[in-house]
């Protein structure tokens, strides 16, 4: 009996929390001696969220950004986040958060730091480097690269939280994982085109800067490997499809992330209704994709091996019903594994060569928490 597949095809893909950037330069073949890091940047930031004595952390970060212009010193993310730290501080002094004011002032921060340099200026496409070469911590310095070259993360989605009190940590983690999963899709829309050392990361508010407004979850892809890196672009979004690759990957995106609501049970046993209301998103899954597929008019080369996968998904969804209606351990085990095979069916792998599309079958993880520590950052 095949175990339970993972939510995710690459690694260790619990649906994770996305990697924060460090401080550092873009990598290179040799990359150049780095320059000094500007002193009073990294006191202004400590002050800043320590937010003791707010105002020195400000004029601290003030006089740093002159000393970095003029010395061509890094640290600009440093010297920012601590006078933006330092200036709420003195903010929230002064007003209560139920006057918006507060609010306001994120916002203000945010198109002013929103420049070369900072995570705020990461945007969808875009490829960056950390100091560090670590998707891990809090962090707010960036250096954006052309992502032909070698780089530490690539952002391809980013959406906002809804307002309200500071929903925890777990909360942010738990809507980051739903999110950023099921925006990679728009991004790159086969998954099985994707590196085996490719994952999502994301960078979260803090409980900080929760208070001031901030509600963005930027979501990007990185190395599995801490110190490994990316290089080229993962953007596989439809431009470069044709017609039936592109029909073919709208329809088996419904089977994926249909999977990737595998529940956390790494067992049957411990969660046997959850297993079956699972089964059961699987079987409407199957029957979305099959609607699309049997929709569409596939040129001659593909329209054999396509109707030859129609027929294993048509049997597969009947298996997938069943199992969602069975009344026991056993039953639901024995179409739950007829299923299963017939969803990893050749035919897939035979559809997609005639396609022109990836032959080679993402890996999924063993047991249904997905088997591994959640990536999750913050910044």
């Amino acid at each position: 009996m095949p175990p339970p597949p993972g939510p995710g095809p690459q690694g260790p893909c619990p649906q994770g929390p996305y990697a924060a950037p460090q401080w550092g330069h873009p990598c290179g073949t040799v990359p150049p001696r780095p320059a000094p890091v500007n002193g009073l940047a990294v006191a202004a930031f400590v002050l800043g969220v320590l937010c003791f004595v707010p105002a020195v952390g400000l004029v601290l970060g003030l006089i740093a950004l002159g000393q970095i212009r003029r010395r061509g010193e890094r640290g600009k993310g440093f010297a920012v986040a601590g006078s933006v730290l330092s200036s709420v501080g003195l903010v929230l002094w002064a007003v209560t958060l139920s006057t918006g004011a507060a609010a306001d002032f994120w916002d203000g921060f945010k198109d002013a730091a929103r420049s070369e340099g900072t995570a705020y200026a990461l945007e969808k496409g875009e490829c960056f480097t950390t100091p560090s070469g670590s998707l891990q911590g809090v962090t707010y310095d960036v250096d954006e690269v052309p992502c032909d070259e070698e780089h530490d993360g690539e952002v391809f989605a980013a959406f906002e939280l809804p307002g309200g009190a500071f929903p925890g940590d777990d909360e942010i983690t738990r809507a980051a994982d739903d999110q950023c999963y099921a925006l990679q899709d728009t991004y790159a829309m086969d998954r099985w085109a994707l590196p085996v050392d490719v994952d999502v990361y994301y960078l979260t508010p803090t409980s900080q800067s929760w208070r001031t407004g901030d509600r963005e979850i930027t979501c990007l892809f990185g190395n599995t490997d801490e110190r490994g890196t990316l290089t080229g672009s993962l953007r596989n979004d439809g431009r470069g499809l044709d017609s039936d690759q592109h029909t073919y990957l709208l329809a088996e995106g419904h089977l994926n992330r249909a999977m990737d609501e595998v529940p956390v049970a790494e067992t049957v046993e411990e969660d046997f209704a959850g297993y079956r209301v699972w089964a059961g998103q699987v079987s409407e899954a199957l029957r979305g994709e099959l609607s699309v597929l049997n929709a569409h008019s596939w040129s001659g080369d593909a329209e054999r091996p396509v109707a030859d996968l129609v027929a294993d998904l048509e049997a597969a969804q009947e298996e997938w019903s069943l199992a969602a209606k069975a009344p026991d351990l056993d039953t639901f085990y024995e179409h739950y594994g007829k299923g299963y095979d017939l969803v990893v069916a050749d035919t897939t792998v035979t559809a997609r060569e005639a396609l022109g599309l990836a032959t080679t079958r993402p890996e999924y993880d063993e047991g249904g928490d997905g088997g591994g520590e959640s990536p999750g950052r913050e910044v």
